[in-house]
């Protein structure tokens, strides 16, 4: 997935430090974050794919047990071709959250290309699916949930918080 826009509600947080340097935050939603654990714990690989350069992203990553991380790189394509030597999945076996246009490239090379409600309008019309929520406000949880469901995960998610 994409993060700005995908994973935050795309406002990038430029604070100054104690040395009067600059820093930068994101927000991420907390149920975005237990949705990419669900995956991991299921064994099914996440990723990001990131134009912009941010310990905040990486630090995400991390955190939601993400296999593939590459922050700082705009020309996506590379990227992808590299996620899928390293992992052995056909690209029709990928799905790709995106919202605006640098996304593009790689959901026409996915089997599951998922706009954001937020994307661009050119983007929406490139996706197979647009979430009903933004980025950063559970998009990323909604379609975890649409996977895990088609996956027949579901049920054993619920039944592990012993809602079923």
């Amino acid at each position: 997935m994409d993060v700005d826009g995908v994973l935050t509600d795309g406002k990038i947080y430029l604070l100054p430090d104690s040395d009067g340097k600059i820093a930068e935050t994101k927000g991420f939603d907390s149920q975005d974050g237990m949705a990419l654990q669900w995956m991991h714990w299921k064994g099914i690989q996440t990723g990001i794919i990131s134009g912009r350069e941010s310990a905040a992203t990486t630090e995400r990553a991390r955190t939601a047990k993400m296999t593939h991380v590459y922050t700082g790189h705009t020309e996506k394509i590379p990227i992808l071709e590299k996620i899928l030597a390293n992992s052995g999945l056909d690209r029709g076996a990928v799905a790709f959250i995106g919202d605006d246009f640098t996304d593009v490239v790689i959901m026409r090379r996915v089997g599951f290309a998922i706009a954001t409600a937020n994307a661009r309008p050119e983007v929406k019309a490139a996706a197979h699916y647009v979430t009903s929520a933004s980025g950063g406000q559970g998009a990323v949880r909604e379609v975890v949930e649409l996977i895990l469901r088609s996956q027949g995960y579901w049920d054993e998610i619920l039944r592990h918080y012993e809602l079923c």
